[in-house]
C-alpha cells in the first residue's frame, strides 16, 4: 500500500467517524426512544398482562356455534359503556377473531381498551388496557400523526425512513470504523 493510498484510507476513516458521530448526536433521542419502546414491544406477550392483556379461552372453537358478529359487537359496546366509561368512543380499530381460542377481541381505535368475548355465549372473558398499542405508536412515530391530526401518516413515513436510513448508515460506518484500522494495520505489517 502506497503512502497516498494509506492517506486516502485514513481520510475515509476520519470522514466516516465524523458522519457516525454527527448522525449519532442528532438522532440520539430518537434512537433512545426506539430502543426502549422496542424492548417493551418485544416483551409485550410475556409481561403477565401488564402491556398486553392475556388472551382467554371461550367455550367453542367451532364457528357454527358462535353468535353473529353484529350481536357480539353490540354486547362489547354495552360492556364498554357500562363497565369502563359511557363517554368513550365505540369506534373499532379491529375485531381480532381467535377461532383457536373460541373468542374475539374488540379493540377500539380512540382509546386503548379491549374487550374479549366468548364467541359462543357472548360472555365477557376479559376487559383490559392495551398499553402496547400506545407504546407502538410512540415507537413508529404515528403518535405525532395522531397529535397533529394527520390521517395519511406522513410523519410516520418520514420518521421511519430517516431512522431506517440512519441505522443503515450506522451499520456501514460502524463496520468500517471497526474494520478500516484492522485493514490498515494488516497492510502495514505486510510492508
Amino acid at each position: 500500500m502506497t503512502t497516498l493510498q494509506r492517506k486516502k484510507q485514513a481520510q475515509t476513516l476520519r470522514t466516516f467517524r465524523k458522519v457516525h458521530r454527527l448522525t449519532g448526536a442528532l438522532l440520539f433521542v430518537f434512537f433512545f426512544i426506539i430502543a426502549i419502546t422496542g424492548v417493551f414491544l418485544g416483551w409485550k406477550k410475556h409481561s403477565a398482562g401488564v402491556l398486553l392483556p392475556k388472551s382467554y379461552k371461550g367455550t367453542s372453537t367451532n364457528l357454527k356455534d358462535w353468535q353473529p358478529i353484529d350481536q357480539l359487537n353490540e354486547i362489547a359496546t354495552q360492556i364498554l359503556k357500562d363497565s369502563i366509561n359511557p363517554k368513550l368512543s365505540n369506534k373499532l380499530s379491529r375485531i381480532d377473531i381467535r377461532q383457536n381460542k373460541g373468542m374475539l377481541k374488540f379493540v377500539y381505535s380512540e382509546h386503548h381498551w379491549e374487550i374479549q368475548l366468548d364467541g359462543t355465549t357472548g360472555t365477557v372473558l376479559n376487559i383490559g388496557k392495551r398499553h402496547s398499542d400506545w407504546i407502538e405508536n410512540v415507537h413508529d412515530g404515528s403518535i405525532v400523526d395522531a397529535a397533529l391530526g394527520v390521517s395519511k401518516g406522513w410523519f410516520k413515513l418520514f420518521y421511519t425512513t430517516i431512522m431506517g436510513l440512519a441505522l443503515l448508515l450506522f451499520t456501514i460506518t460502524g463496520f468500517w470504523l471497526w474494520y478500516g484500522p484492522k485493514r490498515m494495520r494488516k497492510e502495514q505489517r505486510k510492508r
